[in-house]
């Protein structure tokens, strides 16, 4: 099948406080995440678009786990491909290191920037969105948050400011941390995509957010106490059907045995193991949402 180009324009940095790897990438392309973001623990992270070469991503993964930096590596697969001149790559190395490529045949307007840490690029895009990027994530990585909020943070502002000249379709945020996936024994710490939408990267980030209630631990400066909202979690939990007791306002053990069944029926009991006499409030905000 004859390629396409993938007109997009995406980040990869690296985190050295949480030695977190990540991409993150929106395009007017079905799917964009199945094809561009690469990125492993300990090794680094690549985008690869413009008329991508899938194999750049375990091809130079492969390159920086023997010790190769970003630079080298985008080197050792660009030379050989006859068809470099449409390519556009950005890495990022175990040590930080970044680096891009645009060939001198990628659609227009196309380019990038690399920072400490980090590299923006872009293809097909309104001019001024790769500028707009690298200066939100040098402001967002000096604030609050972790990287996956940064990265699709800083997609947002490349959208503002442009974006992908042809439109939008779908984005994706990948970032891998040592034992950060899901029962600690892989490093994909987190791994969204929206593969279809008109507002790909809005989606994307109430993602990242949901993803932070049900993987997240919650903060003990965001506890509320459990007698303060009794009464309204009888309620809820009688609408549920989980609690065929009076609102009485007390919360007892059996309003607490209610309320835990309703949480793990969520899938949220990492967010309360039903002890104790506070709760944290993302949570309770979360039941009041989807329930009240």
């Amino acid at each position: 099948m004859e390629s396409q180009s993938i007109a997009t324009f995406s980040i990869v940095a690296y985190d050295p406080d949480r030695k977190e790897w990540g991409v993150a990438v929106q395009s007017k392309f079905l799917a964009v995440g199945a094809v561009v973001p690469w990125a492993k623990a300990g090794v680094g992270a690549i985008a690869t678009q413009s008329y991508a070469n899938p194999a750049y991503g375990p091809d130079g993964l492969a390159l920086m786990a023997q010790g190769m930096s970003a630079a080298d590596t985008l080197k050792a697969l660009i030379e050989p491909d006859e068809g470099r001149a449409l390519r556009q790559v950005g890495a990022v190395d175990a040590q930080g290191q970044a680096a891009a490529f645009s060939g001198e045949e990628c659609h227009e307007w196309s380019g990038h920037i690399v920072g400490e840490g980090y590299a923006c690029q872009g293809n097909i895009l309104v001019p001024g969105t790769v500028e707009a990027m690298s200066a939100a994530f040098e402001k967002l990585r000096t604030g609050p948050g972790e990287l996956a909020n940064w990265l699709v943070a800083t997609l947002m502002a490349g959208q503002e400011a442009g974006g992908d000249s042809r439109g939008r379709q779908s984005a994706a945020v990948l970032v891998v941390r040592e034992g950060g996936g899901y029962a600690g024994n892989n490093d994909r710490y987190l791994d969204l995509r929206v593969d279809d939408d008109p507002y790909p990267i809005q989606k994307l980030k109430k993602l990242v957010s949901t993803h932070h209630l049900y993987f997240g631990s919650a903060n003990p400066d965001e506890l509320i106490l459990l007698a303060d909202v009794a009464a309204e979690l009888q309620t809820l939990l009688q609408r549920t059907g989980h609690y065929d007791g009076p609102a009485s306002g007390v919360f007892d053990d059996v309003t607490r045995d209610a309320l835990y069944d309703l949480i793990g029926h969520e899938n949220l009991e990492g967010r309360w193991d039903g002890t104790g006499d506070k709760i944290d409030r993302l949570l309770i905000a979360y039941v009041r949402d989807k329930f009240a």
